[in-house]
């Protein structure tokens, strides 16, 4: 049986992505486990957006094998809450998975089961959570993270991802990846990639600028230096540094660089590529100029991304 724990002003797509993925590949598996919503009090369980999920109560269970605790708002609630964190550590106890989605690490946190593991949670949570749980390994760009039985993933949609990878581990990559299909998901993303996208990090990705952003990202061995892009931009360079800091809020060659960190990034950690390889594609040309740019973004060089990847 599938568990996931909700709690009044739980975020709804924390629950209802989960639950849609391990539906759908129930489709596709025989002997799929059943899903069941659970909280520390039965009944209807008013979500953030004011839908209610149906709920049955903590009682003891044989036939949970996963359990998952959603997160959102009212994620103080059940941190605090003995009876349900008495709950969440007894499923622990018994081996099984347990995870979070977004702030749902809170629970966890309080339970003591993240004390010396890696995790994960929201980033716009990362300072006050660092702040409060100094013994948790934080791993705040991750999609998602696994330590031993315990899971944790970043904010809402990750869950789905975070989903996914357990629907692969104990179905097979195939029904995973018609189970994305189904759920018309671009690609499964692994739980090393980051939960941030460059051009998504920028004021106005939209604005007019956006195209030219995109261009530049499909021409990353390309120097692309100031003058290149400000012609390809029509304007002059003067004018168009002005234009860029003043729509995006950073300068052009700090954006270039997001652009090939992100990429050099995706490449290391889906591909065998030699890392020397990939410096030369994203335009870094040089393989140290590449692990330094990684290690003011990520505080860690290629090879040990690569290497985490590999470990999911």
């Amino acid at each position: 049986m599938i568990g996931i724990l909700i709690f009044p002003d739980f975020q709804l797509l924390d629950a209802a992505g989960p639950i849609a993925a391990f539906e759908i590949a129930a489709r596709f598996a025989s002997n799929a486990p059943a899903i069941r919503t659970l909280a520390a009090k039965a009944g209807p369980v008013r979500s953030s957006s004011g839908v209610e999920m149906l709920a049955r109560g903590f009682k003891p269970s044989a036939a949970i094998t996963t359990l998952i605790i959603a997160g959102g708002n009212g994620v103080r609630g059940p941190a605090t809450c003995p009876a349900t964190l008495a709950f969440v550590r007894r499923m622990a106890g018994r081996g099984i998975r347990v995870a979070s989605v977004c702030s749902g690490a809170y629970v966890l946190a309080e339970a003591g089961l993240l004390d010396g593991r890696r995790a994960t949670t929201h980033w716009q949570r990362t300072p006050h959570f660092v702040k409060s749980y100094p013994k948790i390994k934080l791993e705040p760009d991750q999609i998602f993270v696994r330590d031993g039985n315990i899971w944790s993933s970043a904010g809402i949609t990750a869950g789905i991802d975070l989903a996914l990878a357990m629907i692969t581990e104990d179905y097979g990559d195939e029904i995973a990846q018609n189970t994305a299909r189904q759920l018309v998901l671009y690609h499964r993303r692994s739980g090393g990639q980051s939960q941030f996208s460059s051009l998504l990090e920028l004021k106005t990705p939209n604005g007019r600028f956006g195209p030219l952003l995109a261009w530049a990202r499909e021409h990353l061995d390309s120097p692309l230096t100031v003058e290149d892009l400000a012609e390809k931009a029509g304007m002059s360079s003067r004018h168009f540094t002005r234009a860029f800091i003043a729509e995006t809020g950073t300068t052009p060659s700090k954006a270039v660089e997001r652009l090939r960190i992100e990429v050099a990034r995706q490449r290391v950690q889906s591909s065998g590529e030699a890392i020397e390889r990939v410096a030369e594609i994203t335009g870094f040309r040089d393989p140290e100029r590449m692990r330094r740019a990684f290690i003011r973004a990520f505080g860690q060089p290629p090879q040990s991304l690569r290497r985490a990847a590999r470990a999911l």
